[in-house]
């Protein structure tokens, strides 16, 4: 299926902004995207499972989450224009050990971990590809894991509303106290002093 070319433009002008793609080694990629859309509360990938997808988020968005017996623990947010993957998996081929699940309903450029493989062994530009959302998933691992550290639960909560005002709204306050590592009554205190 033929990548329309809002979206192949959006997904090229991300690798486009550090290196140049040649027209050939893009095309070659493109042509490996997978659409799918997802309606809200969609496990992408369980724990237990192996995750075989690098997505690229077209709209909407997801969290990622360890499951416990009485609660959950949210320890990540994708959000679009994007990548996400549970990548630890999609990089050993082995079970996850948390949920990745949409939030809304979400539409994903889907490229298998085979196909990147073959994009790696057959174009001159596979690498960077790969390192481009590997570089991206971890950048925003460790920003989390900082403000985890240095942050007080205000400031962490502070960031994620400005980096996604629109978006943030629609995330459940439960999901959002769990990723700042606060209850929801904490949460609830937080907002209410900067309203």
């Amino acid at each position: 299926m033929p990548v329309p070319n809002d979206i192949l433009n959006q997904i090229r002008l991300y690798f486009d902004s550090t290196s140049n793609l040649a027209d050939m080694d893009w095309e070659l990629f493109a042509s490996k995207l997978i659409p799918v859309a997802y309606p809200k509360k969609h496990l992408l990938l369980a724990a237990g499972k192996t995750e075989n997808y690098l997505s690229f988020i077209e709209t909407g968005m997801v969290r990622f989450y360890i499951p416990k017996e009485t609660s959950e623990l949210t320890f990540s947010f994708g959000f679009e224009n994007s990548f996400i993957s549970g990548y630890d998996s999609f990089l050993t081929q082995q079970p996850s050990s948390y949920n990745i699940e949409t939030l809304a309903p979400t539409v994903l450029w889907r490229l298998s971990y085979h196909d990147l493989q073959s994009i790696y062994a057959d174009t001159a530009i596979g690498n960077y590809i790969g390192r481009k959302a590997s570089e991206e998933l971890f950048l925003r691992k460790s920003k989390r894991e900082l403000s985890l550290l240095n942050d007080n639960a205000e400031t962490r909560y502070l960031n994620l509303f400005t980096e996604q005002p629109k978006l943030i709204k629609q995330i459940p306050l439960k999901y959002i106290a769990s990723y700042i590592g606060i209850t929801p009554q904490a949460l609830s205190r937080i907002r209410k002093s900067i309203s």
